[in-house]
């Protein structure tokens, strides 16, 4: 069979798609093919400056609009100043193994952009969606662990590549139980996930440690897949008439490059009783909870 690729992308035309994280990277290769189809693709950046340089670099119908996934304020703000339809939310961006920090509200910086933030965004956004969202996660979520009790790394020693794991378990917790939630509400919007494999992106690299960084530097250049070919499974997460749950990355061993297809994932991101227990911490966390489905009456 022939290997799936952008080019297979049917026509987006009349669509709208938000791409957080599109300035760079695997975000700015997914708007890019989604423009190139013919959507209406709205850059979700923390820098508008870099997100307009990005833009400039695209032919189609594009907009530019601040977003600071770790800073609820900018969240709350992005959702409220926006109208009409979404037709797909693709929660794309993300940092990757950083020193320990946290947002401005508080959080572990990678758990609190990577997951709270996007957890955020989704449900103030919610009202707005027609057809999915589309969490990108990490083939390292099979190493993650939720700890319930410390989501926020407070008492437990930091671990740069622990909570970067933890974070991305979490985007997979998150879209079962949205999935779960949308279905029990009546909804036909679809909650769906995809993982890049390895990518050669800006997200290495940035964790102060000089033998990781180097390492990450050499695994890009030995290893590491491009970000158009890394950028497919959410492509195709977007594109293509699948079920509520799905979960797609590369096809090739270990799942670190080839072409997108449905892959597992680990006993713990297949957790109903996690994911519902890890949405309602988040909820707690972010004073933000599921709102009613489109078409369907307030609770």
């Amino acid at each position: 069979m022939t290997p799936w690729t952008a080019a297979d992308i049917p026509s987006q035309t009349g669509r709208t798609v938000v791409v957080t994280g599109a300035n760079s990277g695997l975000g700015l290769v997914t708007a890019r093919e989604l423009a190139r189809a013919g959507a209406r693709v709205v850059l979700a950046v923390r820098d508008v400056a870099r997100g307009e340089l990005a833009a400039a670099e695209i032919d189609g119908d594009l907009a530019v609009r601040r977003l600071d996934l770790a800073d609820l304020g900018s969240v709350r703000s992005f959702a409220r100043e926006w109208t009409g339809d979404i037709d797909v939310l693709v929660n794309n961006a993300g940092i990757m193994m950083v020193p320990p920090g946290v947002t401005a509200d508080g959080f572990e910086l990678q758990f609190g952009t990577n997951h709270l933030g996007h957890f955020a965004l989704t449900n103030l956004l919610l009202p707005h969606v027609t057809d999915r969202v589309v969490t990108v996660s990490s083939g390292l979520h099979r190493s993650g662990h939720i700890d319930l009790d410390d989501l926020n790394w407070r008492t437990r020693p930091y671990s740069d590549t622990g909570a970067y794991a933890q974070s991305k378990l979490a985007n997979l917790l998150f879209t079962l139980e949205l999935q779960r939630r949308l279905t029990a509400g009546g909804s036909g919007v679809r909650a769906l996930a995809a993982h890049p494999g390895y990518a050669a992106t800006n997200l290495q690299g940035h964790s102060q440690s000089w033998l990781k960084d180097r390492a990450m530097k050499v695994a890009n250049l030995l290893v590491a897949q491009s970000d158009a070919h890394g950028a497919l499974p959410t492509l195709a997460a977007v594109a293509l008439d699948l079920p509520g749950g799905s979960y797609l990355g590369p096809s090739g061993r270990s799942e670190l490059r080839g072409s997108p297809t449905l892959v597992g994932r680990s006993p713990d991101a297949s957790d109903p009783e996690l994911a519902r227990r890890l949405w309602n911490a988040s909820a707690a966390l972010t004073g933000i909870d599921f709102p009613a489905p489109r078409g369907l009456p307030s609770r």
